[in-house]
């Protein structure tokens, strides 16, 4: 098949861009059979209009949506899944949704530039994911969560939570920071080797896509390189906008949110050999977080602690579940 020049709309104008053959692209392939096990572990996607040009895709209860597309409440216990920098919802979490469907009410949103969502204004900060996600579960008719994040997912969590108390009863995060401050960045970039999160987090060649799943995982499964070009083609669009949220993560020291003032159980769930936000920088987070807050790792994990590491990883989430909602 030749090679095509298409043309089409992001909310930065008309851009050009080549795809080549995707028809054979592995990463093509897979995700309509990834969706279609999601359909059969009882999500569905939907499209919700936030405002006029700013639309999320989310994945719901199949039993929250009538026959003619309305909403309705949960009536099992609702856990929101939120998702990391480096893929969207569904291929962060698959292996949670399974677990999981039988006891709960799971919603796995793309944040904005991520898979499906997308919006025309140029807010960019983890506060403005917060309040997307947000309104789609009022639009959802979700009055309360238990929320699971990782990594920037976490980020955007911490700040919903801050947000929305009475929305966010409790919380469960892995791989993650309260804010993402100028000493935490600084203090990564020259352990990891970086000059920005640019630099790990939209990678522009199998090279840098390699590095940034050595850094992620604890150990990564050997893949035939057409794989991570697979990868790269197709799970790195909105890349101006991508680095727009980066550079907007960042935030001055001096400007910093405040650990002692969140209402929530904070449940950290760590992989040992975090690269990004190691043990320490974990134990640091939960003493001042307080009381609320508890910490416990997963042995011969990294960064990406629910991928590597799954079915560790769900037992310790199901009985954290079982235990935060347990008076719903």
């Amino acid at each position: 098949m030749h090679t095509r020049v298409c043309i089409y709309r992001s909310t930065s104008g008309y851009q050009r861009f080549k795809t080549h053959n995707l028809m054979g692209n592995t990463i093509v392939l897979l995700t309509p059979l990834l969706h279609g096990l999601v359909k059969l572990a009882g999500l569905t996607p939907q499209t919700i209009e936030i405002e006029p040009g700013t639309l999320m895709n989310i994945w719901v209860p199949k039993e929250t949506v009538t026959k003619n597309d309305q909403h309705i409440p949960p009536t099992k216990p609702a856990v929101l899944l939120l998702h990391s920098f480096a893929m969207d919802g569904i291929f962060t979490w698959f292996l949670q949704v399974f677990a999981l469907t039988r006891e709960y009410a799971v919603y796995v949103p793309d944040f904005l530039f991520f898979g499906g969502s997308i919006t025309d204004r140029n807010e960019r900060s983890a506060s403005f994911q917060a309040e997307f996600v947000a309104k789609g579960l009022g639009k959802l008719k979700v009055e309360k969560v238990t929320l699971v994040g990782l990594s920037y997912g976490g980020m955007v969590g911490f700040k919903m939570a801050k947000m929305y108390p009475k929305l966010v009863k409790s919380m469960v995060m892995s791989g993650t920071v309260v804010e993402l401050t100028e000493s935490i960045s600084l203090e990564s970039y020259k352990s990891l080797g970086l000059t920005s999160w640019s630099d790990l987090l939209m990678p522009k060649t199998v090279e840098g896509l390699k590095m940034m799943f050595s850094i992620g995982f604890h150990k990564v499964p050997w893949l035939p390189d057409f794989i991570y070009r697979d990868i790269l083609e197709t799970m790195f669009s909105n890349r101006k906008e991508r680095n727009e949220l980066l550079e907007a993560l960042v935030v001055a020291d001096e400007d910093a949110t405040s650990y002692t003032s969140y209402p929530q159980e904070i449940h950290m769930v760590w992989g040992d050999d975090d690269k990004i936000f190691d043990l320490d920088l974990a134990m640091t987070m939960k003493t001042r977080l307080g009381d609320k807050a508890s910490l416990e790792w997963i042995k011969d994990a990294g960064h990406l602690v629910p991928l590597e590491q799954p079915f560790k990883y769900n037992k310790r989430l199901k009985c954290i579940l079982e235990s935060v909602t347990k008076d719903q």
